[in-house]
């Protein structure tokens, strides 16, 4: 005899049945269906099924009623218990995954990368003996007294002992689930239940490709430290040897470091942020790179510009790493005029023969749009570009192919010609 579900079911369209079906994880509100009646809404975050207009199992996941994601999806496995071995399991093999492809270089890495991971909502940074988390689901967040321990426990098996773990939870987007904004640390206990003091400082040190950072968890754009370029990174200090460089929205200065320490002649670091510019160069400091680099705050619009009209040939390799332009689909054609105007004006500004490393970091501007709008603006540079690299996020955020979300970044490389 068929056991009865635990858990309450919801129906779908069709629409979102061929979508789970070929691997998505979410159900949006408008493809709830009715099935036979009004909808009986579960709590908000709780564990719901979700089932064909036939009453098909597809999958379980959390249910949030202020997003126009409904259900986020967990698993598609029916015999799924939801327990501490279940997620233990879940945190296990994200970090397995992570010792794999990083390597030695699992010191820093993105620990979990939410969907792409199974643990909808959640991301976990790792910078050495600190975790920062980020929780945008109402269901994870539910979890994090279960989850959060347990990620201590996991490394703690591999003789990583944790000082604390950050909640950087200061994101508007919480707000769609009708969770609060805030940041601080999450509160741990030793293996005898008792209350662990809070890290004094959320100052940390950082090794990344050779080069030390000092981190800030608290007041650092996302999580303290953009740990996805890792790998282009090194790419551009394989060509930085003997180059002037300009490292345009440097923030924190990695880009511009990785090429001082491969070799550059000189780096250039503009940032529009005063207080970005004064880090990038403390860390200049930090790794005695301060004698081949210069460090100006500027708003990188109006520096290329002004660097065409001086006629100067001052740099010969170019690096755009700027933020998201875009982050919804309702300003990808202002986002693409912004992409080409920066690209543009570097095209132009480099001599023949320079380099170009350009790059975009929002889902909403999809590979292709991008190489199009790099297109246009080398015709309209009056240039070619010889493709040497092209490039994604370094492979602790991993695609699901899936899952387009969770593939956001592309990084090219080209001589300009």
């Amino acid at each position: 005899m068929k056991q009865p579900r635990p858990y309450p079911a919801l129906a779908v369209s069709k629409k979102a049945e061929r979508s789970i079906t070929a691997g998505h994880p979410w159900v949006y509100d408008a493809e709830i269906r009715p099935n036979g009646g009004e909808i009986s809404w579960p709590a908000n975050g709780s564990l719901v099924d979700v089932v064909t207009e036939g009453g098909k199992y597809l999958g379980t996941g959390f249910l949030s009623l202020h997003s126009k994601i409904r259900v986020r999806l967990l698993s598609r496995n029916a015999n799924d218990r939801f327990d501490s071995a279940f997620w233990e399991r879940r945190v296990r093999y994200a970090w397995e995954y992570r010792k794999t492809v990083m390597g030695p270089d699992i010191g820093c890495c993105r620990l979990i990368f939410g969907e792409a991971d199974q643990f909808p909502g959640l991301t976990v940074d790792r910078f050495e003996d600190i975790l920062v988390t980020q929780t945008l689901s109402f269901g994870m967040e539910q979890l994090k007294p279960l989850i959060f321990p347990l990620l201590v426990k996991v490394l703690a098996a591999d003789g990583i002992k944790l000082r604390g773990i950050y909640e950087r939870n200061d994101v508007a987007i919480r707000s769609l689930e009708g969770l609060s904004q805030y940041k601080g640390w999450f509160p741990l206990n030793d293996a005898e239940g008792r209350p662990l003091p809070a890290p004094s400082s959320c100052i940390t040190e950082i090794c990344e490709n050779g080069i030390f950072y000092e981190v800030d968890v608290e007041n650092g754009q996302k999580t303290g430290f953009f740990l996805d370029q890792k790998y282009n990174r090194q790419a551009v200090a394989r060509l930085a040897a003997g180059k002037r460089v300009l490292d345009c929205f440097t923030h924190t200065g990695s880009f511009a470091l990785n090429a001082a320490k491969g070799g550059a002649a000189h780096v250039c670091a503009v940032d529009v942020s005063q207080t970005a510019i004064d880090m990038a160069r403390k860390n200049a400091v930090r790794n005695h790179l301060e004698d081949r680099m210069s460090f100006l705050t500027a708003n990188v619009f109006d520096l290329l510009p002004a660097l065409e009209q001086e006629r100067s040939e001052k740099y010969d390799f170019i690096i755009l790493d700027p933020p998201a332009f875009t982050k919804s689909r309702r300003t990808v054609d202002s986002a693409k005029k912004g992409y080409k105007e920066i690209n543009l004006r570097a095209m132009k500004l480099l001599p023949r023969g320079g380099y170009l490393a350009t790059c975009s970091c929002s889902h909403f501007m999809p590979d292709e749009l991008f190489i199009r709008m790099l297109k246009s603006a080398a015709r309209d540079a009056g240039v070619e570009l010889k493709q040497i690299e092209a490039r994604q996020q370094a492979p602790d955020h991993p695609i699901l192919w899936n899952v387009p979300e969770t593939d956001y970044l592309k990084f090219y490389l080209f001589q300009v010609i």
